[in-house]
């Protein structure tokens, strides 16, 4: 999975395409991720004694790795991440656009 917890990313697909978000929690095992302020639904819930209020929640949901794309922090733009080596072995992640390190 090329993108990890805390990289910035655009939404390219689904009813939140065109917004931007810092990426909170991703599920390697199944190929989503959750991005702040993206793909929010509606969950009906029931008050569990004094701990949380009866209602409707605004909710955070799932979305699929393939739609969302890296944003650089050097080009500003969205784009691929590759894989290299450096000369001392170690893997790191770079930009496809800038040809930049990310990590």
């Amino acid at each position: 999975m090329n993108i990890r917890k805390n990289d910035t990313v655009l939404v390219i697909a689904g009813k939140d395409r065109g917004k931007k978000g810092k990426v909170r929690f991703a599920y390697p095992k199944d190929g989503t991720l959750i991005v702040e302020g993206a793909n929010f639904i509606k969950k009906h819930a029931r008050a569990t004694g004094q701990v949380r209020q009866a209602g409707i929640i605004d909710q955070e949901s799932p979305l699929n790795i393939s739609d969302v794309m890296y944003l650089c922090d050097k080009c500003h733009k969205p784009a691929r991440i590759g894989f290299r080596f450096l000369e001392d072995g170690k893997k790191v992640r770079y930009c496809k656009s800038c040809k930049e390190v990310i990590d």
